[in-house]
């Protein structure tokens, strides 16, 4: 009964991942996203290439999808179940929701780079490593102005704390941390062509027009 239980949990988390907010909400505007911009079903893609608001919407469904299974499933399980759940079903839920987002059903398996639905997932097992992601993240961007390279920095700045913090023996969520890290760098392998070319995209500010 614990293993099916954990099953359509983790069914569930990667159906709540596999939703294409980014895919949907470019479609408000008449917008496919995957033939825009980087064709990236992702935030940052429908920040650039829709719009600013529907970008940051993009982002927030995102971090929510990978929130809500890794935080509130577990809590469902022992409620509604009567499932002592621990923390290896709020990550098994958190990662099937990056999976999904990854690699969604309704997209044919093609889908965004998961680092919005990641940091959903740590803000609901880990809160202080997503500060340090998030720390690590805006310092890297203002120094380079590359979404993809602070994305990678953050991507091996959290789990390396990670491993650095844990206590003795406890060695489950540092390990999750590295494997989802080493799959965000992974899934960055065309902007890191990008940047070896000199081709990757960098954001620029907007000169300030004088009235």
């Amino acid at each position: 009964m614990k293993i099916f239980l954990y099953a359509v949990f983790t069914l569930a988390g990667y159906l709540l991942g596999a939703v294409p907010f980014a895919y949907l909400f470019a479609r408000l505007k008449g917008v496919d996203i995957r033939t825009v911009g980087s064709g990236n079903v992702g935030a940052t893609n429908v920040f650039r290439s829709v719009s600013k608001g529907l970008g940051i919407a993009t982002f927030a469904a995102d971090v929510l999808k990978g929130f809500v299974p890794a935080f509130f499933f577990p809590m469902l399980a022992e409620r509604w179940a009567c499932l002592e759940a621990g923390p290896g079903l709020a990550l098994l839920c958190g990662c099937a929701a990056i999976v999904g987002h990854n690699w969604p059903v309704f997209l044919r398996f093609k889908g965004g780079k998961g680092v919005a639905t990641s940091a959903g997932m740590l803000l609901g097992v880990a809160p202080a490593a997503v500060g340090i992601g998030l720390a690590t993240w805006i310092l890297v961007f203002a120094a380079t102005r590359y979404v993809s390279v602070a994305s990678i920095v953050a991507a091996v700045a959290v789990p390396a704390t990670a491993w650095w913090m844990s206590a003795r023996g406890a060695r489950l969520l540092p390990a999750v941390l590295t494997v989802l890290g080493a799959l965000i760098i992974w899934r960055h392998r065309s902007n890191l062509r990008r940047l070896a070319r000199g081709e990757e995209h960098r954001w620029q500010k907007r000169p300030r027009v004088n009235p």
